[in-house]
């Protein structure tokens, strides 16, 4: 009887195992298959093709990333749009190269002198005095004309105008282009491209309108 129940025993012992050994040869024959739907990608491979070009990556909390902004944290400020009156060139005094669009989105105020002008000698004092206080809000560019580079550099040197541009325009061109016909005047133009003031002004005068271009 016990004999009889030890072969019993061993029976089962050898079904199960048999049985082990079928669920293990179905998981290996999977497994050769490749990775099952929605499984992990192995690493090193790459995904397979769908078709559909890939979705921008979410951030932490479900949505697509913001665009890059700006060092100061803003958007990308858009370019400056530079008003006709301001596409110019030219060279100045010290032998510089001169772009009037860097000047875009500024009040400007053009100053066109003689090195001989006695009117021109009293309104230099005044620029030399206000164009460095203003120098960031409201340039002042000198251009000057009717008179030899010599000249026009011993102006510069006696009234102590070497810290404001001034452009060489011995040629008459940015004269012309402006419609000067004497000395001295002052080509006033705000911020958005537009001459708000054409002609003679004192020193009171013009620092009273650069004051208050400055705080516009």
């Amino acid at each position: 009887m016990r004999i009889g129940m030890a072969w019993t025993g061993a029976g089962r012992l050898r079904r199960a195992a048999t049985i082990g050994s079928l669920v293990v040869a179905l998981f290996g024959v999977a497994a050769c298959t490749g990775t099952a739907p929605g499984g992990p990608v192995a690493a090193g491979s790459a995904p397979a093709s769908t078709g559909v070009p890939p979705a921008p990556t979410a951030t932490a909390t479900g949505a697509p990333p913001a665009p890059t902004a700006t060092a100061t944290g803003g958007p990308p400020a858009a370019p400056k749009q530079v008003p006709d009156v301001l596409r110019f060139t030219g060279t100045t005094l010290g032998g510089a190269a001169f772009d009037a669009a860097q000047l875009a989105g500024k009040p400007v105020v053009l100053w066109f002198w003689a090195p001989w002008c006695a009117t021109c000698a009293s309104q230099a004092w005044t620029v030399a005095e206000i164009a460095p206080k203003y120098r960031d809000t409201v340039p002042i560019v000198g251009v000057a004309g009717l008179g030899e580079r010599k000249a026009m550099k011993e102006f510069v040197t006696e009234f102590e105008l070497g810290g404001t541009p001034q452009i060489e325009d011995s040629k008459g061109t940015l004269w012309k282009r402006f419609k000067v016909t004497e000395q001295s005047i002052f080509v006033i133009i705000d911020r958005s491209g537009a001459v708000v003031h054409e002609g003679f002004l004192d020193g009171e005068a013009l620092t009273a309108k650069v004051a208050a271009l400055a705080g516009a």
